[in-house]
C-alpha cells in the first residue's frame, strides 16, 4: 500500500506587486559596502609650482683666498725639511780637513741621515745584500753608545743629546755610501776593497769626531771619542767588504 506525500505548490510571481503570500527572493549582500560617491583615500597633490624658498648661490674662492694660498710656505718647509741646509751639511762632510761652520750642525735633523742610510742600503741591495734592518739597528746602537760615552767623559760639561748624535752619525755615513757604491765595481773579499774600506773608515771617523767636538764645545779626550767613532764605522765597512 503506497503513501501519498502532499507537496505545497511553488508560486513564482509573474509581475506587479507580489501578494502577501508570495515568496520574496533577496540577493545576498556584503556586510560592508563603501559608498562609491565618497573618496576614502586622500591623494596628495604633486603639482610643481613656483618655489618661494631661495638658496644663496655657492661662492668659490675669492681673490683674497687665492693670494693667501700664494703666500703659504712650500710643503717641505712645513714638514721641517730644509733642502738647502741638508745640501750644505752633506757637502761639509766631503772635506775631512776643513772645519765647517760651527752653527751648521747645531740645528740637528733626521732628513739627511735617513737619506744617507737609504742610499747605503740601496747600494748594498744592488750588490745582493739586504741589510736595511741591520743598518737601522746599528745606527741606533751607535748613537746610544756615543751619547753615553761622550757624556760620561764630559761630565757636567756634556751637553750632547741623543737626537744630535743620530744626526751626526747619519751625515757622516756619506763616505760609507761612496764606499758602498765603489764596492759594486771591486772584487769582494779581496785586499783592494779592504784597503779602500780602511781609507773611508778613517774619513768617516775623522769627520764625525770633528763635528762632535765642535757641536759639544768640548775638546778633551778627543782620542777616545775618535776611537769610538772608528769602531762604529768599521762595523759598517764590514757590511760592504763581506
Amino acid at each position: 500500500m503506497s503513501k501519498e506525500f502532499h507537496v505545497p505548490p511553488v508560486v513564482f510571481p509573474s509581475g506587479g506587486n507580489p501578494g502577501p503570500s508570495a515568496t520574496i527572493q533577496r540577493r545576498p549582500t556584503a556586510p560592508f559596502q563603501p559608498n562609491p560617491t565618497t573618496n576614502p583615500i586622500p591623494f596628495m597633490s604633486f603639482d610643481i609650482g613656483p618655489s618661494t624658498t631661495s638658496f644663496p648661490a655657492p661662492q668659490f674662492g675669492s681673490s683674497n683666498s687665492l693670494t693667501n694660498f700664494d703666500d703659504e710656505p712650500p710643503l717641505l718647509e712645513e714638514l721641517g725639511i730644509n733642502t738647502k741646509q741638508i745640501w750644505t751639511k752633506t757637502t761639509s762632510i766631503l772635506n775631512p780637513f776643513r772645519s765647517s761652520n760651527l752653527n751648521l750642525h747645531d740645528d740637528a735633523d733626521l732628513s739627511g741621515p735617513v737619506l744617507c742610510l737609504m742610499m747605503f742600503g740601496l747600494f748594498q741591495l744592488l750588490a745582493g745584500k739586504i741589510h736595511f734592518g741591520i743598518i737601522l739597528g746599528w745606527v741606533t746602537v751607535s748613537a746610544l753608545f756615543l751619547y753615553v760615552v761622550f757624556n760620561m767623559l764630559a761630565g757636567r760639561n756634556g751637553n750632547l743629546d741623543l737626537y744630535r748624535c743620530v744626526s751626526l752619525i747619519g751625515y757622516c755615513m756619506l763616505p760609507m755610501v761612496i764606499l758602498s757604491a765603489l764596492s759594486l765595481f771591486l772584487p769582494q773579499g779581496g785586499v783592494v776593497i779592504s784597503g779602500v774600506a780602511a781609507i773611508f773608515v778613517i774619513w768617516s771617523s775623522r769627520v764625525c769626531t770633528r763635528l762632535l767636538v765642535q757641536v759639544a764645545r768640548w775638546d778633551e779626550h778627543r782620542g777616545l771619542v775618535a776611537y769610538g767613532c772608528f769602531l762604529i764605522y768599521t762595523l759598517f765597512s764590514l757590511l760592504v767588504v763581506f
